[in-house]
C-alpha cells in the first residue's frame, strides 16, 4: 500500500526491499485495458508500431501521436494510428529524442558523418515542397571535444528554455529560444549560444524538466536528476544564472523521474519509494518499494512500470501472484507490471501485468497507451468518473470520492450529491451528527426540504436547528425556514439561541459592490422573523428587529396592538422621519388618538404643518378615500354618537396649544424609511427630523420679505379618519392646520402676517377645501349637540363666519349648502342662497316666513324684489300668486300688490291677459282692487288697435299703387313717355344716342358699358331681392328646421313663413327661370 514514508529513508534500496511491496494501497479497477488494432487488418496491431524494436522513441503533441524509428524517420500518427505525414528527421542516423511544444518539434538525432548529437527544430504546420515540415534550425549539440550521448531533454511551455542533458553530467541551457526560431531569420544556425549550467563527471543526467513560472513563483526553475541527487537551476527571475542546489540527496535511474502534472515538482522513483521534490527541498514520499524502470505522467496520475518479475504463487506481489493464478500454463513467465498512482489521493487507480517488456508509455487523447515489445498496442482507458464513484459507494469511500472529485475539478453540483450520498449513509449507521455535517454541504444544491424531513423526529431537533442555522448563515434561507427555525427555538423555550440568531448583525456583502454601498443584509427572512415572535408572544424580540431595522410599521403595530404601549409608540413616532411618520399615522392614528388624544392631535399638528421639505405628495391619498371633490370626510366617517355633555362644556385642554408650536424632542433620534420595507443604512442620513421646533421666538414682520421656500407637505386628509370620536380634537387638528399652513382662519387676518414658509405654489386647494368643509359640519354638529346654550351659538356664530368669508376660504358653497339644510341652519342657507344666486329659493324661503307670520319677513319678500327683480323678473310672477294667494296675505300686502302690477306693466313681464287669469283663479283679490290697473290696461288696448288700423289703410294705399304700376308696365299697348334730359349715370346733358329704361332711369349709350339690357342703379337692389327669394325657396325644402321653428313659435313661424313666400306656389315664371 501507498504510504506516507520518512524522509530519513536510504537512498539506496536493500537486497530485501527489491522484491517486496508495501501492502496496504487501495486499489480500484478505474481503467479498461483495450488492445488497439491496425485500421486496416484487426488481427494486428497498428502497421507502423508493430515491430515495436524499431521505435526509438515516442512523444505526444497536439497533432497526435509522434513516433519516431531507428532510421531516423518521424511519422506523426492519427488516433487510427495510421501517418498523417511522415518525413526523414535525421538522414542515416537515428532519433533519441522528441519533444513538441506550441506547434514545434525539437528532435535530437545522430546522423552520418557527422561525429555528436545533432539538434533540429521543425514548425509542424509550414510543409516544404515535399510535404515535409519545415525545418527551422539545425545545429549540432557539443560542449566539448569529445562527444556525449544525450541522455535527456527538457522545453519549457513557452519554448523560451531548452534543455539537454548529456551522459557526461553536463547540463546545456538554450535561452530565448522562441525569439531565435519566431525571428524569421533563414539561417539553419541561428540559435542562441547555449550555457553549461551544470556539470559533474561522475553523474550522468537522468532527467530534465521546468518549474512554470506561476503568480506565486515568477521564476522559471529547471530540475536535474542525476544518478545519485537532485539539483534545481533557476532560469530565470531574480537571482537567476547561480549554482544549480541540491534539493534531494538521492538521484534516479535513466526515465526513473518526470515532471508532475502540474509542471510543480519532479516526482523521482527509486526502488525503495516515490519521491517529491520541490524548487527548495524534497517533499513527500510514498513508501512503494520493487525495481522500477520508467515513470510517466498522465494527467494527476503516476504511471510506473516495473521490472519484470517472474510469475509464480509465492511472488511478494499480489498482482504477480493473482496472474499467476488466472494463467496457470504462464509459471516462470515474465512479467512487467504497469502501475497507475494517484499520488494526490494516495491510491492505485490501476494494475496491468505484461507478458512482454515495456517498450514505450505515452499519454494521448485522455489515454494511456502503453507499447511491449511484441509490437502490441495497449489502451489504458479511464473509466467514466459515475462508474468510478459507484465503485467508491459500494465500498464506503466517500471521502475518497470527495478526494477525486476535487482533483478531477467536477462541478460544485457534483460535489454536493457526493456530499449527500455520504450523509445518506452515515444517517443510515444512524451517524446522525456526522451525516448532519455532511448535508451542511449540500446546501444550495440539494432542496433543504430534502434533509429537513429526515431531522423532524424530536431526538434529532438540534441537528435540525443547526441545518437550519446554517442555511440562514449562508442567505438561502426562505420565511418558511426561518419559520421553522423560530418555532424550534420557541418550543424548545431556548431563549439564549434565540437571542444569538435574532441579534445576529448583519454581515457584509463580500463583493465590491456590497462593500462600496454598504449594503447590510440580514440572514434570515426580517418579515418572517417578526411574524413568528409575535405569534409566539416573545414580542421584546420582535419589537428589537422593528426597530433594528426600521420597520416602523411592524414596530407600531407591536407597541400598540400587542403590548398596549401607547406612549413609546408616540415617542418612536416623534423621532421618526416626515414620511415614515405620516405613513404610519394615517394607518394607526385612530388607536392613538383614543388613547392619548392630546398628545397625538399635537403630532399631528406638527407633522401636517412642519417647515422641513417633505417628499410625500399632498394628494397621495388612495383612490378608493379620494372624493371627487373636496367633500367633508367627517361625511364618510362612521361616526359615534354625542360627545359627553362634559366634553361639550369646556374647551378640551389641546385647544390652549393648538395654535403654538411643540416643544422641542432631545431623545435620540430613529432613523426613517420612505416604506415599511427593510430600511438601508446609507439612506438613513438623507432622511430629516420631522419635529418642530417651538423654542425660536417668532420674528417680528417686516415689510420687505423674501419668497418663502415651496414646502410640500402631508395632506391632512390622511388623518381625518383618525379622529373617529373625537370631534373637538379634530376641530383644533383642522384650525390649526390652516392657520399654520396657509394662514387662513375665521378671523380677519392682520396686515403682514403670512403662513409660516407658504407660497402660492404650496396651497392644496383639494386640502384646504376639505379642511373648511370639515370644519363646517364640525361646528354645525357639535352646535346641534350642544343645543342654545352659551357654546351651542359659539359654534354657530363661527360656521356663519366661515360661510360669509367665502373669498378668504375655501369651502365648497354646493356641500356647505347641503349640510345647512341637513342641519337645519337657516342663516347659513339663506346666506348661500343668495351668494349662489338663488333668488327664487330666497324669495320662497322669505314667503314661507311670511305665511308662518314672523315679523319683517313681509318687507324681506319686498327687499329681494327690489334686489333681484332686475335680473329675474319671474319674481314678480311668483311674488303675485303669492300676494293672492290668500285673504291674510292680501290683507297684509295689499300696496305691495299694487306696486308688484306697476312692474309687471311696465316691464311687460306678463300679459295682461294672464294677469287677470291669476287673479281670478281664487275669491282673495276682487276687481274694485285691481280697477284702476284694468282700465289702464283697456285704454292702451284701444289705442294699439287704432294705431294698427292706421298702418293697414296705409299699408292697403301702398299696394294698390303698386298694382297700378305693374299694370301699365305689362300692358304693351300703353304708351310710355321719358321727359329725363339728364343721364343718370354721369349727370351730363342727355344726347343721341340714349337709352332709358322703364324704371325712368335713362343713359348715354357711353355710360352703360356692359348693362345695355338692365340699369345699372336698379340691378343692385333687383339682385339682393331675387336672392332673398331663392333662399326663402331652398329653405322651403328644409322642413325640419321649419317644424322646429313651429314647436317653438307656432303663430310666429307661419307668418313669418308666409311673408317670405315660403308657403305659396312658385310663380310660373320663377320655375322657367
Amino acid at each position: 500500500m501507498l504510504s506516507s514514508a520518512p524522509s530519513s529513508i536510504p537512498s539506496k534500496p536493500t537486497a530485501a526491499s527489491s522484491t517486496s511491496f508495501a501492502p496496504g494501497w487501495r486499489q480500484f479497477p478505474f481503467f479498461d485495458v483495450v488492445p488497439i488494432k491496425d485500421a486496416h487488418d484487426l488481427a494486428e496491431s497498428p502497421h507502423i508500431l508493430r515491430v515495436a524494436t524499431s521505435i526509438s522513441t515516442i512523444t505526444s503533441s497536439v497533432y497526435g501521436v509522434v513516433a519516431a524509428d531507428m532510421h531516423g524517420s518521424v511519422h506523426v500518427l492519427n488516433k487510427e494510428f495510421e501517418p498523417i505525414s511522415s518525413w526523414v528527421a535525421h538522414v542515416g542516423g537515428r532519433v533519441t529524442h522528441m519533444v513538441e511544444r506550441r506547434r514545434y518539434l525539437v528532435t535530437l538525432g545522430e546522423e552520418d558523418g557527422i561525429r555528436g548529437p545533432l539538434l533540429k527544430i521543425w514548425h509542424l504546420e509550414k510543409t516544404d515542397k515535399n510535404g515535409a515540415p519545415t525545418l527551422l534550425r539545425s545545429i549540432k549539440v557539443q560542449t566539448s571535444n569529445r562527444p556525449h550521448p544525450v541522455t535527456s531533454i527538457a522545453l519549457s511551455a513557452g519554448l523560451s528554455f531548452l534543455a539537454i542533458g548529456l551522459g557526461d553530467g553536463t547540463v546545456i541551457l538554450y535561452r530565448h529560444l522562441d525569439q531565435s526560431v519566431l525571428s524569421g531569420s533563414a539561417s539553419l544556425t541561428a540559435i542562441p549560444k547555449p550555457r553549461t549550467v551544470h556539470e559533474s563527471p561522475a553523474e550522468p543526467v537522468t532527467a530534465l524538466g521546468f518549474r512554470e513560472p506561476t503568480d506565486e513563483t515568477p521564476a522559471t526553475y529547471l530540475f536535474i536528476a542525476t544518478t545519485n541527487r537532485v539539483l534545481v537551476y533557476q532560469a530565470s527571475g531574480r537571482g537567476s544564472g547561480g549554482a544549480a542546489s541540491e534539493v534531494h540527496e538521492a538521484g534516479a535511474a535513466l526515465g526513473c523521474a518526470v515532471m508532475d502534472w502540474k509542471a510543480h515538482d519532479m516526482v523521482v522513483a527509486r526502488d525503495e519509494a516515490i519521491y517529491i521534490c520541490g524548487a527548495e527541498s524534497r517533499g513527500s514520499s510514498y513508501a512503494y518499494e520493487g525495481p522500477k524502470t520508467s515513470v510517466h505522467i498522465h494527467l494527476n496520475y503516476l504511471v510506473i512500470v516495473s521490472s519484470p518479475l517472474t510469475a509464480n504463487a509465492t511472488s511478494a506481489s499480489a498482482t504477480i501472484r493473482n496472474f499467476a493464478a488466472r494463467n496457470v500454463g504462464a509459471s516462470g513467465t515474465e512479467v512487467t507490471k504497469v502501475t497507475v498512482f494517484d499520488l494526490e489521493n494516495k491510491f492505485v487507480a490501476h494494475i496491468e501485468p505484461f507478458t512482454e517488456d515495456v517498450r514505450e508509455v505515452f499519454s494521448q487523447w485522455g489515454n494511456i497507451y502503453v507499447l511491449s515489445n511484441d509490437g502490441k498496442l495497449s489502451c489504458l482507458r479511464e473509466k467514466p468518473t459515475a462508474t468510478k464513484l459507484d465503485m467508491l459507494y459500494r465500498r464506503g469511500y466517500y471521502v475518497l470520492a470527495l478526494d477525486i472529485a476535487k482533483t478531477q475539478q467536477m462541478g460544485q453540483e457534483s460535489v454536493a450529491d457526493i456530499h449527500r450520498q455520504y450523509g445518506d449513509y452515515l444517517y443510515a449507521k444512524p451517524d446522525y451528527d456526522a451525516a448532519m455535517q455532511q448535508y451542511l454541504q449540500t446546501i444550495g444544491y440539494v432542496q433543504p426540504s430534502y434533509v429537513i424531513r429526515k431531522f423532524l423526529d424530536a431526538q434529532r431537533i438540534h441537528n435540525l436547528v443547526t441545518y437550519l442555522q446554517e442555511l440562514h448563515s449562508l442567505g438561502v434561507a426562505n420565511s418558511d425556514h426561518t419559520t421553522l427555525l423560530l418555532n424550534t427555538y420557541t418550543k424548545l423555550k431556548d431563549a439564549a439561541r434565540l437571542d444569538s440568531f435574532i441579534k445576529t448583525e448583519s454581515r457584509r456583502e463580500s463583493s465590491g459592490a456590497g462593500l462600496e454601498s454598504g449594503t447590510d443584509e440580514l440572514p434570515f427572512d426580517l418579515d418572517t422573523a417578526i411574524r413568528v415572535c409575535r405569534q409566539a408572544g416573545y414580542f421584546e424580540h420582535a419589537s428589537y428587529l422593528a426597530k433594528r431595522w426600521s420597520r416602523h410599521e411592524d414596530y407600531l403595530r407591536i407597541q400598540i396592538e400587542d403590548t398596549g404601549n401607547f406612549n413609546d409608540a408616540l415617542a418612536y413616532l416623534r423621532h421618526l422621519g416626515p414620511e415614515a411618520t405620516e405613513h404610519s399615522l394615517a394607518r394607526y392614528g385612530r388607536a392613538m388618538v383614543a388613547a392619548l388624544p392630546d398628545e397625538t392631535t399635537q403630532l399631528l399638528i406638527e407633522i401636517c404643518t412642519g417647515t422641513d421639505q417633505l417628499t410625500s405628495e399632498p394628494d397621495s391619498l388612495p383612490a378608493s378615500s379620494k372624493p371627487a371633490t373636496g367633500g367633508s370626510y367627517l361625511s364618510y366617517l362612521a361616526l359615534r354618537g354625542p360627545a359627553p355633555a362634559a366634553a361639550l362644556a369646556s374647551p378640551v385642554s389641546v385647544t390652549a396649544t393648538a395654535t403654538s408650536t411643540a416643544t422641542s424632542v432631545t431623545d435620540p433620534p430613529i432613523s426613517s424609511g420612505a416604506s415599511s420595507r427593510t430600511a438601508r443604512q446609507n439612506d438613513r442620513a438623507s432622511r430629516r427630523e420631522a419635529t418642530y421646533d417651538g423654542s425660536r421666538a417668532p420674528s417680528p414682520p417686516s415689510t420687505v420679505r423674501a419668497a418663502p421656500p415651496l414646502i410640500r407637505r402631508p395632506s391632512p386628509r390622511l388623518y381625518f379618519a383618525n379622529f373617529v370620536g373625537h370631534r373637538e380634537h379634530l376641530v383644533v387638528f383642522l384650525e390649526a392646520v390652516a392657520l399654520r399652513c396657509w394662514g387662513q382662519s375665521l378671523d380677519e387676518p392682520k396686515d403682514g402676517v403670512a403662513a409660516e414658509g407658504s407660497t402660492e405654489e404650496s396651497t392644496e386647494g383639494a386640502d384646504q377645501q376639505a379642511v373648511w368643509n370639515t370644519l363646517l359640519e364640525l361646528y354645525l354638529t357639535l352646535a346641534s349637540a350642544a343645543g342654545d346654550g352659551a357654546r351651542g351659538d359659539a359654534l354657530r356664530d363661527k360656521a356663519l363666519r366661515l360661510l360669509r368669508a367665502a373669498e378668504r376660504l375655501p369651502y365648497d358653497p354646493t356641500h356647505a349648502l347641503i349640510l345647512c339644510a341637513t342641519r337645519g341652519f337657516t342663516p347659513g342657507l339663506v346666506l348661500l342662497w343668495e351668494r349662489l344666486g338663488m333668488h327664487e329659493d330666497v324669495l320662497r324661503f322669505w314667503m314661507e316666513q311670511d305665511r308662518r307670520g314672523a315679523a319683517g319677513a313681509g318687507a324681506e319678500v319686498m327687499r329681494c324684489l327690489a334686489q333681484y327683480g332686475a335680473t329675474a323678473p319671474q319674481l314678480y310672477k311668483l311674488a303675485l300668486r303669492f300676494f293672492t294667494s290668500a285673504p291674510e296675505l292680501m290683507a297684509r300686502h295689499t300696496q305691495d300688490l299694487g306696486e308688484v302690477l306697476r312692474v309687471i306693466e311696465e316691464r311687460a313681464i306678463m300679459p295682461p291677459l294672464v294677469v287677470v287669469q291669476v287673479l281670478s283663479r281664487n275669491d282673495v283679490a276682487s276687481v274694485g282692487l285691481v280697477k284702476d290697473w284694468l282700465l289702464a290696461r283697456i285704454r292702451t288696448a284701444h289705442e294699439e288697435v287704432h294705431t294698427d288700423e292706421q298702418l293697414t289703410a296705409s299699408y292697403r294705399l301702398e299696394t294698390t299703387t303698386k298694382l297700378k304700376q305693374v299694370e301699365e308696365l305689362s300692358d304693351p299697348d300703353h304708351p310710355r313717355l321719358f321727359h329725363a334730359t339728364q343721364c343718370s349715370q354721369c349727370g351730363g346733358h342727355l344726347d343721341l344716342p340714349s337709352i332709358h329704361f322703364m324704371c325712368n332711369h335713362s343713359f348715354h349709350q357711353r355710360c352703360l358699358g356692359d348693362h345695355d339690357t338692365e340699369c345699372p342703379l336698379c340691378v343692385r337692389a333687383h339682385g339682393v331681392i331675387q336672392e332673398i327669394r331663392r333662399n326663402n325657396e331652398r329653405l322651403a325644402d328644409q322642413h325640419d328646421l321649419f317644424l322646429a321653428d313651429v314647436k317653438e313659435n307656432g303663430f310666429r313661424t307661419v307668418a313669418a313663413a308666409f311673408g317670405r313666400g315660403v308657403l305659396s306656389r312658385p310663380r310660373v315664371g320663377d320655375v322657367a327661370t
